[in-house]
């Protein structure tokens, strides 16, 4: 039987880049209304059993959002903002009695299809990972973080472009920070992450180095569509988004 799960949503951030330093990023509307709901609502399909988003900046505004849209959704506070690891850690408290499941979406990542999350479900349950990425392959990868596999097709590695080798940026397959984890396991990776890096922040995916480490097994579902995990930094990006809606080619 399949063990019940929580979402988490990421959605405590600024947006910068957005060009509206009085806005959060998660409110700003694609075709007709806020990124966040998108989100909330996905995870309401997905019938998770606890739907927890985090928020931070100018989060009043996005908690009465959400309220009209579910008043089962539940709410964590991340201040200051240290990061999409310290994002996570905020749902501890609220899931220190919980025993499925965590699924991770972010705010700002409105177009993923039910489908596709679903698949990414139902791989997790089968692959006895303690932790389970979705994954796209783009033809043009330049920017994302690469999936490295070994020969037998294991994940064993996720490394930002930065930081890839000429040959590892050859991979195709691209991390889309989008995730399903054993909640005690995740946990208990987070309270072994630190910040000490060039951004002074926590970073999610440093809990898969805790992972491997402890020679437990992390998966990858592949067969997510590009247009899905397209995250939204820019107005620009937003009006793209708004364009593959309306055009109904989100797929």
């Amino acid at each position: 039987m399949e063990k019940d799960f929580a979402t988490v949503i990421m959605a405590a951030g600024k947006g910068t880049r957005m060009k509206n330093s009085e806005k959060a990023k998660v409110m700003f509307e694609l075709a007709g209304k806020p990124m966040i709901q998108y989100v909330v609502e996905l995870a309401l399909a997905l019938k998770s059993s606890r739907v927890i988003t985090v928020v931070g900046f100018q989060r009043e505004s996005v908690i009465a959002h959400v309220r009209k849209v579910s008043p089962m959704v539940e709410f964590a506070v991340q201040d200051p903002q240290l990061g999409t690891g310290h994002a996570i850690m905020q749902a501890k408290m609220p899931l220190h009695d919980f025993e499925g499941n965590v699924l991770v979406l972010s705010g700002d990542v409105p177009l993923l299809r039910q489908e596709s999350a679903n698949d990414l479900i139902t791989f997790h349950h089968t692959s006895q990972a303690v932790a389970t990425i979705l994954t796209a392959d783009l033809e043009e990868p330049t920017g994302y973080g690469r999936i490295l596999r070994d020969e037998a097709g294991h994940v064993v590695g996720i490394v930002e472009e930065k930081d890839a080798t000429p040959a590892q940026r050859k991979v195709q397959e691209i991390n889309s920070g989008i995730y399903i984890f054993d909640s005690v396991r995740l946990f208990e990776a987070l309270s072994h992450i630190n910040a000490k890096n060039a951004q002074g922040e926590y970073y999610l995916t440093d809990v898969f180095g805790y992972f491997w480490a402890q020679h437990l097994k992390v998966a990858a579902k592949k067969g997510a569509q590009f247009n899905e995990l397209r995250g939204i930094n820019t107005l620009e990006q937003l009006q793209e988004a708004e364009r593959l809606v309306l055009g109904r080619n989100i797929a």
